[in-house]
């Protein structure tokens, strides 16, 4: 089961993407935002890959990175530990007892446990840093 498999409605992504979402493997973090509604996680990251077949758009502004903002809503728990600048982490999504996400790479490791999972944001932008 893949990860874009648990989303609660992924048909957007998995149109830019052309159905083969790429693993959340070294994905630059810049956001974890903990709401107290819902309650709700979300993370905020740039994917690995950009799509072979891109939105018009993005390829007429020249856009390089996808980023994406990962929701998860009825958060049941979460534990963070550890602290890093400009943190490059890998991000696993898994069905147990809900949706369980998992993020250990270097300093950081956060675990969540919640009802659903989907993305609520999809941009792109010009990343001059690759």
């Amino acid at each position: 089961m893949t990860w874009i498999s648990l989303l609660a409605d992924s048909a957007g992504f998995e149109s830019i993407y052309g159905g083969h979402a790429p693993d959340l493997e070294n994905v630059s973090l810049h956001e974890v935002e903990i709401l107290r509604e819902g309650p709700a996680l979300n993370l905020r990251f740039d994917m690995p890959s950009f799509p072979k077949q891109p939105p018009k758009k993005w390829s007429v502004q020249g856009f390089n990175t996808v980023q994406v903002t990962l929701g998860l809503s009825g958060l049941r728990s979460i534990s963070l530990n550890g602290f890093a600048s400009n943190p490059v982490v890998s991000i696993s999504l898994r069905a147990q007892d809900g949706i369980t996400l998992g993020i250990e790479s270097g300093p950081i490791r956060l675990h969540a446990v919640a009802e659903m999972a989907y993305i609520s944001r999809i941009s792109a932008y010009t990343n001059s840093v690759d």
